[in-house]
C-alpha cells in the first residue's frame, strides 16, 4: 500500500504519522508531502528517515491513498489531480465536505456508503465528529428533533500559530497573534470567519455536516462555537430534543455499547469528561448525562474528544483502514 501524507509537517500531519504507526497501517511505501519550503527536509517514521517531496512529485508517484491535511485551497487544487491518476484522497479540510458528489464520512456511522468510485472522501469537522459519534446511536433510537450546542474549543484547532500565541501569553512574551484578542484567561466566541447570517463558518459546519453524515435533514442544529485557552481537546455542551421519550439508564447503555464512545458519568465521584483526560486518546467521552427538566423528551450531555486525533487524524486513518479492508483501493 503506497500512502501519501499531504501536509506532513503540520500539526495534524504529525499526528497522522503517529496514528498510522500506532495502528500498524499496512504501508509499503510512504510519501511525505509538504509545501515547497519544506521539500528536501527529512521526517522520521518508525525510525526511518523520509525526504519530503512536493505535490507534483506526489501525484506522479500514483499513491494508492493520499491523506490531505494542508488546507482547503490546496485540497481544491490538488485533490482532483491525485484522483485523476487513480489515488483515493481522504481530505481533512472543509473543501469537499458539503459537495453533494462527495461522501462525508465517520467510519463508525456511514463508512458502508463508500465504494471504489469514491476518489475524494471528506473528513468532517473535528467538532462535528465527536458530536455525531454521540448523537447517531441516540437518533436511531429516539429520533432527534432539535439540537442546541455550545462548543469550548482548544487553540490547537486553529493551528501552530494559535498554540504559540497561548504559550507566549502564559509566559508573558509578546509575539505573533493568531486571534484578534488575547486567548489566555479569555474566551473568544469566534471560531472561523463570520458569515452574513451572523454565525461563524464553524457554527454552520456544526449545523449542516451532521445532517449529511446521518443522511437526514429532519432535525435542526443551532450552534455557538467558542475558543478557550486549552492546548488540546474540544468540549461540547449539547441539548437534544427527541421525538420519543427516553430513560437515562437506557441512554447510558446505548452510549456504552457504541464503538468509539466512552461514558464518564458519575457526579458522586466527580467523574465527567475533560480535555486533560481525552488528550492523546481516540475515544469520544460523554458525561453530565441528565434530563432537561424544562421540556419533555430533552437531554443534556457533555462531550469531549481530542480534536487532533478522532477529530482529524484518527478518523482519516480509520477511513483508510476501511478502504483497505474492503478492497476499495
Amino acid at each position: 500500500m503506497k500512502v501519501a501524507i499531504v501536509g506532513a509537517t503540520g500539526m495534524v500531519g504529525e499526528v497522522m504519522l503517529k496514528v498510522l504507526a500506532e495502528r500498524n497501517f499496512p504501508i509499503t511505501e510512504l510519501l511525505l508531502v509538504a509545501s515547497e519550503r519544506s521539500v528536501g527536509k527529512n521526517l522520521s517514521y518508525k525510525g526511518v528517515e523520509h525526504t519530503i517531496i512536493g505535490l507534483a512529485d506526489a501525484v506522479a508517484a500514483r499513491a494508492d491513498i493520499a491523506i490531505f491535511s494542508a488546507g482547503g485551497d490546496t485540497s481544491l487544487e490538488w485533490a482532483p489531480k491525485f484522483a485523476e491518476v487513480g489515488t483515493t484522497v481522504i481530505d481533512n479540510s472543509s473543501a469537499w465536505r458539503m459537495d453533494p458528489t462527495k461522501k462525508l464520512v465517520v467510519p463508525e456511522i456511514n463508512a458502508n456508503a463508500l465504494t471504489s468510485e469514491d476518489k475524494i472522501i471528506a473528513n468532517p469537522n473535528c467538532s462535528t465528529i465527536q458530536l455525531v459519534m454521540a448523537l447517531a446511536p441516540l437518533h436511531k433510537k429516539y429520533q432527534m428533533k432539535r439540537v442546541v450546542i455550545s462548543t469550548y474549543q482548544s487553540v490547537s484547532g486553529t493551528g501552530v500559530k494559535a498554540v504559540k500565541q497561548l504559550a507566549n501569553e502564559i509566559a508573558g512574551i509578546k509575539g505573533e497573534m493568531a486571534y484578534p484578542y488575547p486567548i489566555s484567561r479569555n474566551a473568544l466566541p469566534h471560531c472561523d470567519v463570520f458569515m452574513e447570517n451572523g454565525y461563524t463558518k464553524e457554527e454552520m459546519k456544526l449545523a449542516r455536516e451532521p445532517q449529511k453524515i446521518l443522511d437526514d435533514r429532519s432535525f435542526s442544529i443551532s450552534a455557538t462555537a467558542v475558543r478557550i485557552p486549552t492546548a488540546g481537546g474540544h468540549s461540547e455542551s449539547v441539548n437534544v430534543e427527541f421525538h420519543n421519550d427516553f430513560a437515562l439508564n437506557e441512554i447510558r447503555g446505548i452510549l456504552n455499547d457504541t464503538d468509539g464512545v466512552t461514558v464518564q458519568d458519575n457526579p458522586d465521584t466527580n467523574t465527567y469528561p475533560m480535555p486533560i483526560y481525552a488528550h492523546d486518546k481516540d475515544e469520544v467521552f460523554v458525561g453530565r448525562i441528565r434530563r432537561d427538566e424544562t421540556q419533555p423528551n430533552t437531554l443534556n450531555m457533555w462531550i469531549v474528544s481530542d480534536n487532533l486525533r478522532k477529530g482529524a487524524a484518527t478518523n482519516a486513518v480509520q477511513i483508510a483502514e476501511y478502504l483497505v479492508k474492503n478492497q476499495l483501493v
